[in-house]
Formats: C-alpha cells, sequence, structure tokens
C-alpha cells in the first residue's frame, strides 16, 4: 500500500516534469505564478520551464530511492533519499534564485 503511494508521488513528479519541459505549466511555478505582469515580462519562461522540468525528473528520481527503501525494508534508504530530495530542493532554489539565469 505504502509502496503503491510512493509511486503516486514519483508519477506525479515525472507528469509535471513533462508539462514544464514542453514550456506549459509555468502558473504551477510558485512566485512566477504571483508576478505582476511587468515582472512577468522580465522572466524567460521557456527556460524557467525547462529547469523546473528537469528539477521534477530529478526529484522523482530521489523518490524512488526513497521507495526503494519501502522494497527492501531499510531504514538507511529513507534517510538517504530523504536527504537527497532536500538536498536536490535547496540547491535547485539556490541555483533558480543566483545569477540571473532566468532574466531576457
Amino acid at each position: 500500500m505504502l509502496l503503491a503511494l510512493h509511486l503516486v508521488v514519483t508519477l506525479i513528479f515525472i507528469v509535471l516534469g513533462i508539462v514544464f519541459m514542453n514550456g506549459k505549466g509555468a502558473f504551477l511555478i510558485a512566485g512566477y505564478n504571483t508576478a505582476s505582469n511587468a515582472e512577468k515580462q522580465k522572466i524567460n519562461e521557456k527556460k524557467l520551464c525547462k529547469f523546473m522540468g528537469k528539477l521534477m525528473f530529478v526529484l522523482a528520481g530521489c523518490w524512488l530511492v526513497i521507495a526503494s527503501s519501502e522494497i527492501f525494508r531499510m531504514m538507511w534508504i529513507l534517510w538517504v533519499g530523504l536527504c537527497l530530495f532536500l538536498v536536490v530542493c535547496i540547491g535547485g532554489i539556490i541555483y533558480a534564485n543566483t545569477g540571473n539565469r532566468f532574466k531576457r
């Protein structure tokens, strides 16, 4: 039962990754969807979506590590997966918000 839930979460990340890689779904990105139209004009939406798509695929991989802890019944795999997930999230936030990578 728990493994099925993990696989559903992984599937959600994969679907979001596909949506973002196609340059769609910018309204799902926190911060971008609440920005004013003037601020949105300064952002390269396609580039931001591509990055978010890649991030979603990496997060899906991290969640598969978490799911594998359920298969092998080893708690340390869960902690490794959670740490990976956290590091990827924080790294993605730092990467996206530094260096003006998505400015037009």
